[in-house]
């Protein structure tokens, strides 16, 4: 049994920047600061970190009530936005092909692991086509630290599927860093990929235990996978 935990963005898709856009928008909204994001490192981040950071750049603290109303506006916006033509938005190479294969697979269970919030990564996906491969996740709302998110999701692979994998069957697969350091905790492998904002020499400074340039070469990137 394997399980595997699929990055979004810079791994599955690019959104064109929707998603900062999105946040701008919804933040100018709720505390009156336009382009708060702006300067404030996204990569292998949860959203919460990121929010975080830009309430404390506007001198603003986190209040339940208002973060509960600006993720209502945030969502809003993304999804219009993602309707909205943009250079760089991308489904990324070797997809969805590489999905239709592995979710044919009866011995591997799809998962996300992303910093994203749940709905957010719902849009994001759907909008591709994507999300309908993945029946669990772990995100944002679960933990601002993603080095956290693993055991959320192997929890719900147990409860929804009654899946219980070894450390060593679940891969963590992302284009970041971060997501490389994230499966060091947990015992699970790292696969990264060089789709992202990091190069292959950048993520290979990590030691991840797979490393590709992209998901293209699908029968090589299933060897590993699968």
């Amino acid at each position: 049994m394997k399980i595997l935990l699929f990055d979004i963005d810079g791994t599955l898709i690019h959104s064109g920047g929707s998603g900062v856009h999105g946040m701008n928008r919804a933040f100018a909204e709720i505390w009156g600061a336009h382009e708060a994001l702006n300067g404030i490192p996204l990569s292998g981040r949860t959203d919460n970190l990121i929010l975080e950071d830009a309430l404390t750049k506007t001198g603003r603290s986190w209040r339940e009530d208002e973060v509960a109303r600006f993720k209502e506006k945030y969502y809003v916006y993304l999804a219009e936005d993602m309707q909205t033509p943009r250079a760089k938005r991308r489904i990324m190479p070797g997809f969805p092909e590489l999905l239709d294969h592995l979710h044919a697979m009866p011995h591997v269970h799809l998962g996300l692991l992303t910093g994203n919030w749940k709905k957010a990564a719902e849009i994001k996906l759907a909008h591709f086509g994507l999300w309908k491969y993945f029946g669990f996740g772990a995100y944002s709302d679960d933990e601002t630290d993603r080095n956290k998110l693993v055991p959320h999701a192997l929890r719900r692979a147990q409860e929804q599927f009654g899946v219980i994998a070894q450390r060593d069957r679940v891969y963590v697969i992302g284009d970041t860093p971060r997501d490389i350091e994230c499966a060091r905790p947990h015992g699970a492998v790292a696969v990264a990929v060089a789709t992202g904002d990091y190069t292959l020499e950048q993520l290979r400074a990590h030691q991840p235990d797979f490393l590709f340039e992209d998901f293209s070469n699908v029968e090589a990137v299933l060897e590993v996978l699968k």
